[in-house]
């Protein structure tokens, strides 16, 4: 008998198959896709990720309208490039569930990216979901100002932060990541993360020596924060390197609505699945 995948977990993790270091050819990520949301473990699964720049290529052409797909939309193409990008969306019978783009490059002020999206938004509304990527550096906080301010006032616009990459600075400390976790927290403002997150439990990359945040570290992390706890207890589910700790508290509140944290994309959907399964929080599709 099949099972549902627990209500902490719903749409946790976004289909980003085609982008490194998966890197698929969107043919074979659709494919795959369609198999994943008619898997057992769906509800797991959030939107395919597709790059403007493939959707202005004309590559959506491969997607079938009569399936209907929910994708998200990841502005390569800059802000200036997203309204053509969303033009070539309109007939094809797919839904853009969310948008999602750079505002600043890092050690840029975020402040005028966030103003040119917030207006984009405020002309096209023709999405869901509007996620604001601000480096983790200089104006971080006005920038979260604003966009706070602007979900206030009615706007679908939430913040993404880039947790890995391929250099060592891309990679924020348990502390930093906690801060803005709390940022956000104050600020009721839901957040998304991006790269990195690879496995549950924080760990270090063998190959590149990078030290990698845990995508149940970082669920345990929301999970406390959202509870009222203080950056320094946050930072510290962060950095835990014991499964035990954060699983538990993950165990304990797997039927409840994921607070703050809106999910992350994986270029392998296996990935974190395996993971859950092998820490009991999912059962591997069989009721017990």
């Amino acid at each position: 008998m099949s099972t549902q995948v627990p209500r902490l977990f719903a749409g946790l993790v976004d289909d980003a198959a085609v982008f490194p270091p998966g890197s698929a050819p969107l043919p074979d990520a659709v494919v795959a896709h369609r198999r994943h949301r008619s898997a057992w473990y769906a509800d797991l699964v959030g939107p395919l990720l597709l790059p403007a720049s493939a959707v202005t290529a004309g590559e959506l052409s491969l997607v079938d309208p009569a399936e209907g797909y929910v994708i998200g939309l990841i502005g390569d193409t800059g802000i200036d490039g997203l309204p053509v990008a969303l033009s070539f969306l309109a007939p094809d019978g797919v839904t853009v569930r969310q948008l999602e783009v750079p505002v600043a490059k890092r050690g840029e002020d975020p402040s005028p990216g966030v103003a040119a999206l917030l207006q984009l938004i405020d002309k096209t509304r023709a999405v869901e979901s509007c996620y604001a990527e601000v480096p983790l550096t200089f104006g971080l906080m006005s920038a979260l100002d604003a966009l706070a301010e602007a979900r206030a006032a009615g706007a679908p616009v939430a913040a993404k932060f880039r947790t890995g990459g391929l250099a060592a600075e891309l990679f924020p400390t348990p502390i930093e990541l906690a801060a803005v976790i709390c940022a956000c927290r104050d600020r009721e403002l839901p957040f998304k993360l991006t790269a990195g997150l690879h496995h549950a439990v924080r760990h270090r990359d063998p190959e590149t020596g990078f030290t990698h945040h845990g995508f149940v570290n970082v669920l345990a992390a929301a999970l406390a924060a959202a509870g009222g706890a203080e950056v320094d207890a946050v930072a510290g589910l962060l950095a835990a390197t014991d499964p035990v700790r954060v699983v538990e508290r993950a165990r304990a509140e797997r039927d409840a609505a994921r607070p703050l944290w809106i999910g992350y994309g994986s270029c392998s959907i296996e990935e974190p699945l395996t993971d859950l399964i092998r820490l009991g929080l999912v059962n591997g599709g069989y009721d017990e």
